[in-house]
């Protein structure tokens, strides 16, 4: 015969594990859900941050290129500022753009006929 037990504690193994495999799939399913969900918002984050970087980056180096000329062209700008303080470079200019001379000296002038004949 079977016997009965009045103890509470203990049931029937079936019954328990029947429950339990339920409430754990249902756990695994909202688990899963969930990893979906956070999987895919990450996704879409990781995606749109990639083209945000990609703008910032082609604008960097757009930057960096304008930089780059404008320190040329300072660089520039002071080595024309030390010439222009030599005495000797003011002469050269003045003779060219201005034809002035020193006094007592005679301009040599060749003329553009005579200088393809060389």
């Amino acid at each position: 015969m079977r016997e009965v037990s009045t103890n509470p504690n203990t049931s029937n193994p079936s019954q328990s594990s029947g429950n339990g495999s339920a409430f754990a799939k249902r756990r695994l399913r909202l688990w899963m859900g969930f990893m979906v969900l956070f999987l895919g918002w990450a996704g879409y984050t990781f995606i749109s941050q990639a083209g945000d970087i990609g703008g910032k980056s082609q604008q960097l180096a757009e930057r960096q290129a304008a930089k780059a000329t404008s320190e040329q062209n300072l660089n520039q700008l002071k080595y024309e500022i030390n010439r222009l303080n030599d005495p000797e470079y003011i002469g050269q200019i003045a003779m060219k753009k201005y034809g002035l001379y020193k006094p007592g000296e005679i301009p040599v002038r060749v003329s553009e006929s005579e200088a393809g004949n060389d």
